[in-house]
């Protein structure tokens, strides 16, 4: 009885671990073909991948997107296109990714509450770079603080403005995507404008005639542009004249200071005063 026992309790136990081992084979076969379909996603999701950055990066260059927009914006895809297949892949393997999915979404809001200054100085670069108010080359004032100078490049958070007398300004890209500011060297050509007082004595067509020669005689001044001199206000001590025409932006500055001394140097010699302030005292003498 004891050996009849013994023996169906042994061929329970040998049934019970052929089941076992069946469902561990099943199992491991089933995450085998999980690898092995995690593994094929891996590899046709690369192919896929590097074959959209292309075709993206050649429509880039079409439409003519600078190249720091570019370079993020394939750098952005890649990391976006390589998250997606890791996710993926978790998923077939059989891992839950909505906890995961939420933990990197709560630390991807943190670390923006953290860093949102830095984050609006890099929207407004990529603007700045996908919009192009301004380019390397130009000479631009910022409306906010007058900040002025030539530009000598665009970042991704900063744009570095070179002045005059050769001081660096750098500027939040935030700053120049929010606020106004004046490209002044965005057209081929620029309006050139020019004040100076005669006396109330002095021949006044005469003066008006001596600043037309000397725009018409100016190499830079464009003759088929508009050209005017005309009288601008009757000031307390001086009548003042102005002259307006139109110059390439290259020849702005020396036009201006060429023109400006030859008015001087002209009214001199025909005799047309330049007023300047004078105080007039009367001393009474009480003997």
């Amino acid at each position: 009885m004891e050996l009849e026992l013994t023996a169906e309790s042994f061929e329970q136990q040998s049934r019970v671990l052929e089941a076992w081992l069946d469902r561990l084979l099943d199992g491991a076969l089933d995450k085998c073909l999980q690898i092995i379909v995690a593994l094929a996603i891996l590899y046709v999701g690369k192919k896929l991948l590097n074959m959209l950055l292309k075709i993206a990066d050649r429509s880039m260059e079409r439409i003519g997107t600078e190249i720091s927009v570019r370079k993020f914006l394939k750098y952005l895809l890649h990391a976006a296109g390589y998250g997606l297949i890791i996710i993926t892949m978790l998923q077939v393997v059989g891992f839950q990714t909505a906890s995961l999915i939420t933990v990197v979404g709560s630390a991807g809001v943190a670390l923006g509450l953290a860093v949102q200054g830095s984050l609006s100085n890099f929207a407004g670069g990529v603007l700045i770079l996908a919009m192009k108010p301004f380019r390397v080359g130009d000479y631009i004032i910022e409306d906010g603080n007058k900040n002025e100078g030539t530009v000598k490049s665009i970042g991704l958070v900063y744009t570095h403005l070179v002045t005059p007398d050769n001081k660096l300004i750098v500027i939040p890209n935030g700053n120049l995507a929010n606020n106004s500011m004046t490209n002044v060297t965005a057209q081929d050509k620029r309006r050139l404008d020019v004040l100076v007082g005669i006396s109330y004595s002095a021949d006044l067509k005469k003066a008006k005639e001596l600043i037309r020669n000397i725009l018409l005689e100016e190499p830079a001044v464009l003759k088929d542009e508009e050209l005017v001199v005309f009288v601008s206000s009757l000031d307390d001590s001086a009548v003042t004249m102005g002259c307006r025409c139109w110059v390439p932006m290259a020849d702005f500055w020396p036009t201006k200071w060429n023109v400006t001394e030859k008015i001087k140097l002209k009214f001199d010699a025909e005799g047309i005063e330049i007023p300047y302030p004078q105080m007039t005292v009367h001393v009474e003498r009480h003997d």
